[in-house]
């Protein structure tokens, strides 16, 4: 499945679970660094207006489908994907690293939040390793010295992979910046996950998620901070739609 966002095109390039798995085993054996996007309609819309997030989503290694819009429009398409968000990818990443005995990181989000996200993973997934939890400041520079820093911390911590929780287009960039400053480092976005796990944001419950009424139920949980977000997704959603039947039959 893929994307063409100003003239550039975005291929969801991972389409299974199996196949992310075998990609960041491989990835993390040979210490070989990546940076993984989990695309969605928020950031299609994102994408069509502003050129840094564009550039970040190019740079990325590993595309997964994160959101039942982008299933369905890959079946529209005929080049079906699997639904992976990224909250749901931890746990088997994490499992991947602690078989490898790959230490990792934790950036984004509060330090509180990633402190008891460690503590929480630590004890679901036998013998992995948390080796820095870093929480940026506020007015964070994701391209930035103070970016190039924390990268060089995670570098030195001896994590192998890094998983970003600063919500996009931040993270797609911190990627982006640290596939090159630190080139045998894995950075994983996936955005609130880390939260879920410490019980500082509440997901929405399986039922929604089964029936994909999740961004339903966080959209009336928040309407006035999630409520714009999703209008732009919906007005969006027919010509990406029309635009994968075109991909199908064309």
């Amino acid at each position: 499945m893929q994307f063409t966002v100003s003239g550039e095109t975005i291929v969801v390039n991972v389409p299974t679970w199996s196949a992310l798995e075998s990609r960041v085993s491989e990835s993390l054996a040979k210490k070989k660094g990546f940076a993984l996007a989990t695309i969605n309609l928020d950031h299609l819309v994102k994408l069509r207006t502003s050129p840094e997030f564009l550039d970040a989503y190019l740079a990325q290694d590993m595309v997964v489908a994160d959101g039942n819009p982008i299933v369905w429009m890959s079946k529209a398409a005929a080049r079906p994907v699997e639904l992976i968000p990224g909250s749901d990818a931890i746990l088997p990443l994490a499992r991947i690293a602690a078989d490898q005995g790959v230490p990792v990181a934790f950036v984004g989000s509060t330090q509180e939040s990633l402190g008891a996200a460690k503590d929480f993973l630590e004890q679901e997934v036998p013998g992995l390793q948390v080796a820095c939890c870093i929480a940026p400041p506020m007015g964070f520079d994701p391209a930035g010295s103070d970016a190039a820093a924390i990268m060089k911390q995670v570098e030195i911590s001896g994590a192998g992979m890094c998983f970003i929780a600063l919500g996009a287009p931040k993270q797609e960039i911190f990627a982006a910046t640290g596939r090159r400053v630190c080139p045998t480092v894995g950075f994983a976005s996936i955005g609130a996950g880390l939260d879920f796990f410490a019980g500082t944001q509440k997901r929405a419950p399986s039922w929604t998620r089964k029936f994909a009424l999740e961004w339903l139920w966080r959209g009336a949980s928040n309407p006035k901070r999630l409520g714009p977000r999703y209008l732009k997704c919906v007005m969006i959603f027919p010509g990406q739609m029309w635009n994968a039947f075109k991909m199908r039959f064309g």
